[in-house]
Formats: structure tokens, C-alpha cells, sequence
């Protein structure tokens, strides 16, 4: 493979670092800006929220530009973003900088993987883009518990630093080594791509999406009070819990991606969601308890992950069908689902903190799986195109 993919994985180990090492850092954060966990918590959802909305239209602003440069730009604004994160006076030069980073990361990714497939035969694309995305894998298995566990062991600022560097490192590789010239095909006109939010099919599945994925984060983005006020886990515990929620996801993204394809979408989307909410209850039941929640983090973590790649799928084969000349713009819909259910999620939370508190987390992501499961159950059976094995 081109050196070049190895960038791109670099700068994609940096954006998945810091999009979900904040996660481990609330109460540091909260403390040290003088704000509350569930502000703190908004760093999270906002970050989310701000690839969901921003992404599509600074894409298409900038479906012009040469894609080299607009890479190369992308990424330093990535790296200068972090490194006025980590020099932030105060709580909203914080939340600023998320915000335009967050802009960044998702611009970055439709672009990058342009990049990416223009360095192989068409044949290898997709092996391209997984080198350049199994630098996200890793974040959610290193970077972020390693982050975590220096955020604790000096400061909250120090992993912003960190990514930073490595952003720099990324910026230096994208430009000794990607090509002078990369082909790219102009977007569909921004109100084109929003038409395909009034496809119904589609806009069943991104549903779907925003509920099954955001479930997870009504308790995640606040994982680390949760541990260490609830279940009594010393702060190094949390890395721990990090690192095994982490290794898990691995695991069921790649499980979730074979399950779609022995099943279908609706199918693996049933068992998904009910090995889900089977989780969130246990962990409400198990969360006094240190090893047992441990236990039930890691089968959290499989069966949550599990989920993307089935839903990427199904999209793509509901594009097909519904929508087979804009294909790519519905899968970068359903990316946008996925950081939307991850605002929603979030929010919701940080809303909880003030009324029942951290123990109600658990029950809101029940909820919303629910909901998901009851999705999937009825309203995708009477879409079999969607249902079926071997469209989905």
C-alpha cells in the first residue's frame, strides 16, 4: 500500500483520539473550568452535533477545491484547533474549538477517502479506505483509554497536545506524500442531497440510526462519573473500563458486518438491539459492582459497534434501490445519523444529571433502543427490500 494511506490513517488516529478521549476527562474538565458535568457533557454532543450539521455544508462549499490542498488544509485546522483546545482560558474557547474541529474531522473523512482510493487501482479502494479508517480503530482501543490515563496522570490539556503533535505529524506526511494531482468527481447540488431526507425508506433507516447507535451514548458520555461516583472505581479504573470497551468494539464491528451478510439489515439489527438492551440492564443492575460492570462494559461495547457497519450496509443497499446516482451522498447521510445519535444521546444525558441523575442514564438508552428494536420489528418488515439478506 502507498505510504500515503499511513497519513491518513495518522490523521484519523488523531480524530478518533480526540473526538472520544473527552470522555474519560468530564470531571477533570468540569472542575477545572468551573463548569458542571452535564456542561462538560455538551462537549461531547456539540462536537457530534456540529459534524452532523457542518459537514454537509462545508462539503459542499468545498466540492470545488483541489483535493490535495483541501486535506492538507483540513487537517492543520484540525491540529491548530486542538492545540487552542489544550491552551483554552475558559469553557467556551473549549467549546469553540470543538466545534470547528469537529467541522473539520467530518469533511476530512469524505475527502481523505477520495484520497485514498485515487492512490490504488479501483480494484484495491476498498482495502485503501480501511487502511486510512483502521486509524479510527485504533483510537477507540489506544488513544483514548492511553489519552484518558495521561489526562488523569498530569492534565486534561495534555492529550490535546498530544493529538496535536500527531496532527502536525499528519499534516508533514499528507504533504511529502500524497499525489499533486488527485481526481474527483463534483457533489450533487446541496438542496439535491437533502431531497433524499424525504425518501422514506431512507429516512426509516436513519432512524433507525440515530436511535440504535445513540443509545449508547446517554450513559458513555458519562461513563467516568458514572464509574467513579456509582460503582466507587479509582480513576485509573475508567481507562480500564475504556480500554476493554474499546478492544469489544473491534470485535463487534467486525461480527456486525457478517452477521448483516448472513441475515440482512432487519435481522441483525433485531439481535444487535436486544443484545443492547439486554446490556443496559445488566449494567444498571451490575454498576455497584466492580468486576461485574467491567464484564458487562465489554459486551456493551461488541454488540453497540456491531451496529454501524450493519447500517451502512442496509443504506447503501436501500440507495440502491431508492436513490442508485446518489449512493454516496445517502452512506454520508447515515454518517451524519450516526454523529446525530451521538449528540441525542449525549444531550439527553447531560439533561438527566439535573433531575434523577447518573442511575437514570441507563434507562433513557433502554428507551431509545427500544424504540429502535420496535423499528426494526415492524416498520422495516414491511419493507422486505430493506429486510432481505441479500439487498441489505
Amino acid at each position: 500500500m502507498p505510504l500515503a494511506l499511513y497519513a491518513l490513517a495518522v490523521a484519523t488516529f488523531a480524530i478518533g483520539t480526540t473526538e472520544f478521549v473527552i470522555v474519560g476527562l468530564i470531571p477533570e474538565i468540569a472542575a477545572d473550568l468551573g463548569v458542571s458535568i452535564r456542561a462538560a457533557g455538551l462537549l461531547v454532543s456539540l462536537y457530534a452535533l456540529s459534524i452532523t450539521l457542518g459537514t454537509p455544508i462545508l462539503s459542499a462549499l468545498t466540492g470545488a477545491l483541489p483535493r490535495r490542498g483541501l486535506a492538507i488544509g483540513l487537517m492543520a485546522l484540525f491540529t491548530i484547533c486542538n492545540l487552542s483546545a489544550a491552551v483554552s482560558p475558559n469553557y467556551a474557547t473549549l467549546l469553540l474549538s470543538r466545534i470547528v474541529m469537529a467541522i473539520s474531522h467530518g469533511v476530512f473523512f469524505g475527502v481523505g477517502a477520495a484520497c485514498a482510493s485515487s492512490l490504488v487501482l479501483k480494484s484495491k479502494s476498498g482495502s485503501a479506505i480501511a487502511v486510512m479508517m483502521g486509524g479510527l480503530t485504533i483510537a477507540m482501543v489506544v488513544g483514548v483509554p492511553f489519552g484518558s490515563w495521561i489526562g488523569q496522570l498530569f492534565s486534561w490539556r495534555t492529550p490535546f497536545l498530544i493529538v496535536a503533535g500527531m496532527g502536525s505529524i499528519a499534516v508533514l506526511g499528507l504533504i511529502w506524500l500524497l499525489p499533486r494531482e488527485i481526481s474527483h468527481g463534483q457533489p450533487a447540488p446541496f438542496a439535491a442531497q437533502l431531497s433524499l431526507l424525504g425518501n422514506q425508506r431512507l429516512a426509516t433507516m436513519y432512524l433507525l440510526t440515530v436511535l440504535g447507535f445513540g443509545g449508547t451514548f446517554v450513559v458513555f458520555t458519562f461513563l467516568s462519573p458514572l464509574l467513579t461516583d456509582i460503582t466507587r472505581v479509582p480513576k485509573e479504573g475508567v481507562n480500564i473500563a475504556l480500554l476493554l470497551f474499546g478492544a469489544t468494539t473491534v470485535l463487534g464491528n467486525l461480527a456486525g458486518g457478517a452477521l448483516s451478510d448472513v441475515v440482512g439489515t432487519r435481522k441483525a439489527m433485531m439481535i444487535l438491539l436486544s443484545g443492547l438492551i439486554v446490556s443496559f440492564v445488566a449494567l444498571r443492575l451490575a454498576i455497584y459492582s466492580e468486576i461485574a460492570t467491567f464484564v458487562v462494559i465489554a459486551l456493551w461495547g461488541a454488540f453497540a459497534f456491531a451496529i454501524p457497519p450493519v447500517m451502512q450496509a442496509g443504506v447503501v443497499a436501500t440507495a440502491k434501490q431508492e436513490a442508485p446516482d446518489a449512493i454516496g451522498t445517502a452512506s454520508g447521510f447515515n454518517i451524519a445519523a450516526f454523529n446525530l445519535g451521538i449528540s441525542s444521546g449525549s444531550f439527553i444525558g447531560g439533561q438527566l444529571l439535573t433531575g434523577p441523575g447518573l442511575l437514570a442514564t441507563p434507562y433513557a438508552s433502554i428507551a431509545m433502543a427500544s424504540v429502535a428494536l420496535l423499528i426494526a420489528t415492524f416498520v422495516l418488515r414491511i419493507r422486505p427490500a430493506i429486510a432481505d439478506g441479500d439487498t441489505a
